[in-house]
């Protein structure tokens, strides 16, 4: 019981801070809290200095309706994970980054720029970690919905002709 009243607590300072954000409970050690994309680093900043939570991951998802970031949060304490969601539009693909606020989000935002396209506006150090500047092509996210990877397969010099 003392979780619950912990985690109740959380989520009223969130929605007090937050007014409007939508709260879904998948569980009671995993909760859902959807953010407008505008509010996403006021709101990581508020999970990881206010109430102390840690960012253990972040995953970025082609969705029929836009992008979808979420920003796991885990709070040590009660064993729960607060998961902020928000969608990034397809026809303009950006957002602020929070790594500012909240360091260990750098390296993941910039897996998401490559491999998905989402631009992380005022991220501190946008350079590529995953693809290649010499044998991958720019423009190409492979993790997005209409990426051909057939299209982008290269022969190997071992295969036949």
């Amino acid at each position: 019981m003392r979780n619950e009243a912990l985690v109740n607590e959380i989520l009223g300072r969130f929605q007090e801070r937050f007014a409007g954000t939508e709260v879904v409970i998948w569980n009671p050690r995993r909760l859902y809290i959807t953010v407008p994309k505008e509010e996403i680093v006021a709101a990581a900043r508020f999970m990881f200095r206010d109430i102390g939570c840690r960012l253990s991951i972040c995953t970025g998802t082609d969705t029929r309706d836009g992008f979808e970031i979420l920003y796991h949060f885990s709070h040590d304490q009660s064993g729960v994970i607060f998961s902020l969601r928000t969608l990034v539009p397809k026809d303009n693909p950006r957002i602020a980054s929070i790594t500012p606020a909240v360091p260990a989000a750098n390296w993941i935002e910039r897996e998401m720029k490559e491999l998905l396209g989402i631009e992380f506006e005022g991220h501190p150090n946008p350079v590529p970690l995953l693809t290649s500047d010499v044998d991958w092509e720019p423009g190409k996210f492979p993790l997005r919905r209409d990426y051909d990877a057939e299209a982008d397969v290269k022969p190997k010099p071992w295969d036949k002709p």
